[in-house]
C-alpha cells in the first residue's frame, strides 16, 4: 500500500509581538503612559497597545480597538503592525474578512522581512487567496520564511518540490527542507521526509542528509 503524503499545510500564522516601548501588565498607570505615547504618534506604542487589546492584556479584549491602532502603527511602516494587521483581516476578527487587504499587509511586512508574513504571503500564493494563484510566486515566499527558519515554510516548500509546483520536481531537495523541518519538531514533515528516503538512491539521500545538516546550521547560524 502507497503512504499519502502529507500536503501543504493551510494554517496561517497567527498574531506576533514585539516589545518595543511599554511590557504591559494590568497596571493602569502603564497602559496610560502606552495610550499617551501612542497618541503623540510613538509606532512601536501603537502597535503594543494593538496588541494588549487584540489579546485582552491589561484591558478588554477590543479587535476594533486592536485593529485602530495596529493600523496608526503599520501606516508608519512599522512592519510588525503591517503582519498583526494582515492577520486581523485574515481571520475577519475587528475588520470583516478581507484577503486582498490581508494580502496587501502582508507583502508590506514581507518586504521588510517578517518571516511569518513571508509564510502566510506564500500561502496566499499557493492558494489564489486575496490574489491570482501563482505557485513560483509562493516557492519565492516560502524560500524566503524557510531561510529565516519558520518551520511552517519550510514543510510547505518541501511539499511544493514534492510535487513540482512552482519548481522542478525534486524527492531531493523535498527531502531536504522536510528534513530541517523535522528537526523543528514538524510531524507532516517527518513522514514526508521518511517518504522521500525510500524513493531516492542510497547515493541520492546520503547527499541530501548532508545538504540539509549544512543547510540547517547555516540557517540556525544567523539566529
Amino acid at each position: 500500500m502507497k503512504a499519502n503524503r502529507e500536503q501543504i499545510s493551510m494554517k496561517w500564522t497567527g498574531l506576533i509581538v514585539l516589545a518595543a516601548l511599554i511590557t504591559f501588565s494590568s497596571i493602569a498607570s502603564e497602559f496610560d503612559d502606552t495610550l499617551k505615547l501612542a497618541e503623540q504618534g510613538s509606532a512601536g506604542a501603537q502597535h503594543n497597545l494593538g496588541f494588549s487589546y487584540s489579546n485582552g492584556q491589561g484591558v478588554p479584549q477590543d479587535y476594533k480597538q486592536a485593529v485602530k491602532w495596529y493600523r496608526k502603527a503599520a501606516e508608519q511602516g512599522y512592519a510588525k503592525a503591517q503582519y498583526n494587521l494582515a492577520v486581523m483581516y485574515l481571520l475577519g476578527e475587528g475588520v470583516p474578512q478581507d484577503y486582498k487587504q490581508a494580502f496587501k499587509w502582508s507583502r508590506k511586512a514581507a518586504e521588510q522581512g517578517v518571516s511569518q508574513a513571508q509564510s502566510n504571503l506564500g500561502l496566499m500564493y499557493n492558494k489564489g487567496e486575496g490574489v491570482p494563484q501563482d505557485y513560483k510566486q509562493a516557492v519565492k515566499w516560502y524560500r524566503k520564511a524557510a531561510e529565516q527558519d519558520d518551520t511552517e515554510a519550510q514543510f510547505n516548500l518541501g511539499v511544493m518540490y514534492s510535487v513540482g509546483q512552482g519548481v522542478i520536481q525534486s524527492n531531493k531537495q523535498s527531502f531536504i527542507w522536510n528534513a530541517i523541518a523535522a528537526a523543528n519538531g514538524d510531524e507532516g514533515a517527518v513522514k514526508n521526509r521518511d517518504l522521500d528516503a525510500k524513493i531516492l538512491s542510497p547515493k541520492a539521500l546520503e547527499e541530501a542528509q548532508e545538504e540539509a545538516a549544512k543547510l540547517y546550521d547555516k540557517i540556525n547560524s544567523t539566529k
